[in-house]
């Protein structure tokens, strides 16, 4: 089993920032990446931004110089510095793990239970 803990969501004024982390845990045999996908109101779940084990960055081009998103192998921890924010970015943000647990031996996708973003104009 694996877990998923996100933080750092929030309400936040148009031009802001805000920071968000996500720690995986559980038996965790091997992370191939990590990554955040939003999904808002009416619309499908989309990506972000994910990050491989080898540090491979790729964004949303509507996030491109304003998000970055970053790892901690260490940790299990993804982290997504959300810069400039507009009210466009308003959604649930969720943590994504793509990987091997134990007991699961095929590379599959894991989900945190997400975290609300607001950015008010």
């Amino acid at each position: 089993q694996v877990q998923l803990v996100e933080s750092g969501g929030g309400l936040v004024q148009a031009g802001g920032s805000l920071r968000l982390s996500c720690t995986a845990s559980g038996s965790i045999f091997s992370i191939n990446s990590m990554g955040w996908y939003r999904q808002a109101p009416g619309q499908q779940r989309g990506l972000v931004a994910t990050i491989t084990g080898g540090g491979s960055t790729n964004y949303r081009d509507s996030v491109k110089g304003r998000f970055i998103i970053s790892k901690d192998n260490a940790k299990n921890t993804v982290y997504l510095q959300m810069n400039s924010l507009n009210p466009e970015d308003t959604a649930v943000y969720y943590c994504n793990m793509v990987g091997i647990v134990g007991g699961v031996s095929v590379v599959a996708n894991y989900w945190g239970q997400g975290t609300q973003v607001t950015v008010s104009s």
